[in-house]
């Protein structure tokens, strides 16, 4: 039964995506506003559908929604950042929704989104942070419409079948019994992924955190283009361990049974960050775009997020799993919401600094992708050389040397990583300084 529900599951959001929300090619009906998101289908019909009906009830309007996606957060980002670059007052997308808080904070910064402060009646409800992490931007060019949090996915069936360990920690997933048995997604196209791999650099220092981060990649049987698949390679059975954001565990979990999957938040790195949205410069449909972002943030819009299909106040068909951003909810709720864990009551003793994360947020991409992602068949043989040869100080020493520290990463980001040339040669420095270390660390370990 179990087994059925997620085959249904799988060919209704088919049918979605190859449907499309309201804007797809060829499609003659044109669009009321065009919003670029990397959300899942789920996300997008749900809110479409809401929003249509929001709409037609307060203003007597019918709606038409076009969605966009460049597969991915980061290939969002890049795809705006590229069209603004062609046309700097407007690209004909109104909104970006979804992909964590850091594309947000580059896409500020760069002058390429149109502020808009909500009603007082909205803003209110809303606290400017949880744990010292923004939830929306002082001068409202952004706000988060949701909070995550980011853990480990496990296969409970596949760690009992093969007697593998459990784990507590990011680190955990640098132990060398778990090789070939974790997914992780490319940061270049995951949002989330991105977050996870800037959350253990940041948690556990720059050179700590390039040794865990190199050492689970060594154990990745491979890097997916989206964290929903990682997701799903641990479903299957085809991995034990996933990086994962909380909702796409949450929901696998609700489709599958947690007798066969769980959801792990690594000790000493409680953190939530905002999900958010924002008003693309010159915006073609303004008006329409900032009745899409009050809706989102309004209480009506919020529940959506928490409640199940069956509420009357939730969604249509998918329930969603995520963490409101307004406090009151998670008592109002009580009873109803199928959210666990209420953000502003938990206990965090890491601060994650949202700036820095911006800041570096395409270096850190291009670095993990030379060091990680695009050497990775030689990553994988040498830290098998280095296992079978009883993990030897100085060859593992070797294989998670980094080449940059953390301070020159920071001034490389902030002085020169706009200049696509230089860019190019640091990224074939680094690959190949990637994959001498690899080699060398394989002959020292034999």
């Amino acid at each position: 039964m179990k087994l059925k529900k997620l085959i249904l599951l799988s060919l209704t959001l088919a049918a979605i995506a190859t449907l499309g929300c309201g804007g797809k090619e060829g499609e003659k009906t044109k669009a009321d506003l065009v919003i670029i998101s990397p959300h899942p289908e789920t996300i997008k019909f749900e809110f479409t559908n809401a929003f249509k009906r929001w709409c037609k009830e307060r203003f007597d309007r019918d709606v038409n929604i076009e969605w966009l996606d460049q597969g991915g957060t980061s290939d969002d980002l890049r795809y705006v950042r590229s069209e603004f670059q062609r046309s700097p007052q407007g690209i004909g997308i109104d909104i970006f929704f979804g992909g964590g808080t850091s594309p947000f904070l580059v896409m500020a910064e760069e002058g390429l989104l149109q502020p808009y402060k909500l009603p007082d009646e909205v803003l209110s409800k809303i606290p400017q942070n949880v744990h010292g992490v923004p939830i929306y931007d002082p001068q409202y060019r952004w706000y988060g419409t949701v909070l995550s949090g980011f853990g480990i996915m496990v296969n409970k069936v596949i760690l009992s079948r093969l007697n593998l360990p459990n784990v507590e920690r990011w680190e955990d997933l640098g132990d060398p019994g778990l090789l070939g048995q974790v997914s992780a997604a490319d940061p270049r196209k995951s949002g989330s992924a991105h977050m996870m791999f800037e959350l253990i650099l940041q948690s556990t220092g720059w050179r700590k955190g390039w040794e865990i981060i190199t050492r689970l990649g060594g154990n990745a049987r491979t890097f997916t283009a989206g964290s929903n698949e990682a997701v799903k390679e641990v479903s299957t059975g085809q991995a034990a361990y996933a990086l994962a954001i909380d909702f796409y565990a949450y929901t696998q979990m609700n489709a599958i049974g947690e007798d066969k999957v769980g959801y792990i938040v690594p000790k000493g790195c409680v953190v939530y960050n905002a999900d958010s949205i924002a008003i693309l410069k010159g915006a073609p449909h303004l008006e329409l775009a900032r009745k899409f972002v009050q809706f989102t943030m309004s209480e009506r819009g919020q529940k959506l997020w928490m409640l199940k299909p069956s509420d009357p106040e939730g969604p249509e068909k998918f329930s969603l799993f995520r963490s409101s951003v307004i406090p009151s909810l998670y008592d109002e709720l009580t009873g109803r919401t199928i959210i666990r864990i209420n953000p502003f009551k938990t206990e965090s003793i890491f601060r994650y600094d949202a700036e820095k994360g911006g800041i570096r947020w395409t270096l850190v991409n291009d670095l993990i992708g030379a060091m990680i992602i695009d050497t990775h068949d030689a990553l994988v043989q040498a830290w098998k050389a280095v296992i079978k040869g009883g993990m030897k100080e100085e060859a593992l020493k070797e294989l998670v040397k980094v080449p940059i520290t953390e301070d020159e990463a920071m001034k490389l980001a902030r002085e020169r990583w706009k200049d696509q040339a230089f860019r190019n040669i640091k990224i074939t420095e680094w690959t190949n300084f990637a994959r001498e270390k690899y080699a060398k660390a394989k002959r020292m370990a034999e």
